[in-house]
């Protein structure tokens, strides 16, 4: 069974919705609304250039946009969800690695997490060992659902 990472489509909303809905609803990574409904985390999450990764069933999705309009669009952001049962399994490391190549292709000049929240650890190891850097950090900025104030970071790095 290989695994594909491919541009989503409307009819991966279902597959896309049952990754995003764990990570959602645990409010510990996303500064989303854990009560956040279906059609606005897919609306939110679908906005514009948007991904899946799967093998016979879904491993993960991410999405790229722009960091910011007009004078920031050539910064892109992104965000990434693995699907719990794929976790420790590359998945997030095959989705970043497609993301920085796909980020290229559209013409982006660096990619930068704005709000990685500090106790993510795994993520930002990976992102580290792919070369981003942490050039800043907001005290307190996230508070998981059920727990105390902790750090978010901005991370960068050029394409």
């Amino acid at each position: 069974m290989g695994v594909i990472i491919r541009a989503a489509t409307s009819d991966d909303d279902a597959q896309i919705w049952s990754m995003l809905e764990p990570v959602f609803r645990a409010g510990q990574t996303y500064a989303i609304d854990p009560s956040i409904s279906k059609d606005a985390a897919l609306a939110y999450w679908l906005r514009d250039h948007a991904y899946i990764c799967a093998s016979d069933h879904p491993l993960g999705t991410y999405y790229i946009q722009d960091n910011r309009p007009g004078g920031g669009g050539h910064y892109c952001n992104c965000g990434f969800v693995t699907a719990p049962s794929a976790r420790g399994q590359g998945v997030a490391t095959a989705m970043l690695s497609h993301a920085l190549g796909e980020a290229k292709r559209l013409g982006y000049l660096g990619m930068v997490f704005n709000f990685v929240v500090a106790s993510n650890i795994q993520a930002i190891a990976l992102w580290e060992r792919y070369g981003f850097e942490t050039v800043g950090r907001v005290p307190g900025a996230f508070i998981p659902l059920g727990g105390v104030p902790t750090d978010s970071l901005v991370m960068f790095r050029r394409l």
